[in-house]
């Protein structure tokens, strides 16, 4: 469900036209639906309300502090993995007492700013990581409450490259060392490992990985607690899936009950940790065609967005929608064509060729379900800046990132003394 709909021909992101925000900003652009993000939060909270349960939205998907602050005016809370995110989240208005700080890499300095911020719980990866942390906080003088994520070996059925949960992923305890790592953890100083964290992966369409992962993680609370342990938080991570094209994810209340019915009785609050699932399908990358190409087998359409801006097709072979702004007669012609960028990369491609109405410069495309892990993914290749984000509301937009221009870019380097003195040099060495 989004708030993206064409109406009298022409797409609008809820009463705004999208050829309207191109005209001001120019393309290719980003753009966020505020309705879109507020929907699927709440139908996500609510799907979770019968548990003592926080949502901390994952701001790896989308790091925006407009599209932060919006969801933090609802109650969200966050999931950092880095100082950085934990600033823009802080900036955004979530309180450190709803921050989740989690990554696999924390380095001392980004313990130091966690625990010294006061947030929420650190997810703790691995024995070392636990050791350098209880060290920190000690030199503090800050107790520091710690959940440790736990790797259950399960299978998420995702792209390989977004699982985390397999026992051959980076991510979490290793499951046979999970009671020495808490056993060790009641040992050192200034810790207090009274949570269990699970995070299996991303784009998750079903939802027996989850119960399986889930279960195994209920029973760990028992044995931990039948130790000694006082376990009283879960922190049970993201990855359910959203439809990029036809896939038919499980729904947030049918995840929401099978979370109820595995872990509902273990009388622990419970952290979740949704990021696409909230913006993946708010979020809309605007383009416009250069030209059509017409090559041995098929025509291109080049447009002037490209990989650096919209990596995951790239990446993982990932499928977005792609429509045309105006919206084209049902029965129009529909050529198969592959819509690409300007790189020079043959896999600068926003998909497989697929059938689209007849395009033309200048005419405007749109790439869905861009709202998560787009324009935080997003680079400078080639030379090419960064694309501005605009948040819409109602009948308002704002752009809430500015375009960077090659200027801004350049003014960020320098020449060393040896080749800023290039000339001067030169003529010594002629001399």
């Amino acid at each position: 469900m989004d708030h993206f709909q064409y109406k009298n021909g022409e797409m609008y992101a809820e009463a705004v036209p999208i050829r309207e925000i191109a005209a001001a900003v120019g393309t290719p652009f980003y753009c966020y639906s505020t309705a879109t993000l507020e929907h699927h939060y709440r139908v996500f909270a609510d799907a979770v309300g019968g548990l003592d349960a926080t949502v901390c939205f994952a701001v790896k998907a989308n790091s925006n502090i407009a599209v932060i602050a919006t969801l933090a005016r609802l109650g969200a809370g966050a999931d950092v993995v880095s100082s950085g995110e934990m600033k823009r989240a802080l900036v955004a208005g979530v309180p450190a007492s709803k921050i989740v700080f989690s990554g696999v890499g924390k380095t001392s300095g980004e313990m130091a700013a966690a625990l010294k911020a006061g947030v929420l719980h650190i997810n703790v990866e691995s024995l070392p990581e636990l050791e350098t942390l209880s060290g920190v906080a000690a030199s503090l003088n800050i107790e520091a409450n710690v959940a440790i994520r736990v790797n259950p070996d399960v299978d998420a059925l995702t792209h390989e490259k977004i699982a985390t949960g397999k026992s051959e992923n980076k991510f979490g305890v290793d499951w046979a060392d999970v009671p020495a790592t808490y056993a060790r953890a009641a040992q050192l100083p200034n810790v207090h490992a009274t949570g269990v964290a699970v995070h299996i992966g991303s784009q998750i369409l079903d939802l027996e990985p989850f119960r399986k992962a889930y279960g195994r993680v209920a029973g760990l609370v028992g044995a931990l607690r039948a130790q000694g342990h006082i376990i009283g938080h879960l922190d049970l991570g993201g990855g359910l899936g959203i439809p990029y094209g036809d896939e038919h994810p499980p729904t947030p209340e049918a995840y929401g009950a099978m979370v109820q019915s595995v872990v509902g009785d273990l009388g622990c609050q419970v952290y979740f940790e949704p990021g696409r699932l909230i913006s993946g399908n708010a979020g809309i990358l605007v383009t416009r065609v250069i030209r059509v190409k017409q090559g041995v087998s098929r025509s291109f359409v080049i447009v002037d967005a490209a990989m650096n801006d919209l990596i995951r097709p790239t990446l993982y072979d990932a499928y977005h929608a792609i429509e045309p702004v105006t919206e084209a007669p049902a029965d129009g012609e529909q050529p198969v064509v592959e819509v690409v960028g300007p790189i020079c990369e043959t896999g600068d491609t926003f998909g497989a060729p697929r059938a689209l109405p007849v395009t033309a410069p200048e005419d405007l495309l749109v790439v869905r379900s861009a709202g998560a892990y787009g324009a935080v993914m997003a680079s400078t290749y080639n030379t090419r800046p960064l694309v501005p984000e605009v948040l819409v509301n109602a009948e308002a937009f704002s752009v809430v990132r500015d375009r960077v221009t090659v200027d801004d870019m350049l003014a960020r380097e320098q020449l060393p003394d040896w080749l800023s003195n290039g000339d001067r040099l030169r003529r010594k060495a002629g001399s």
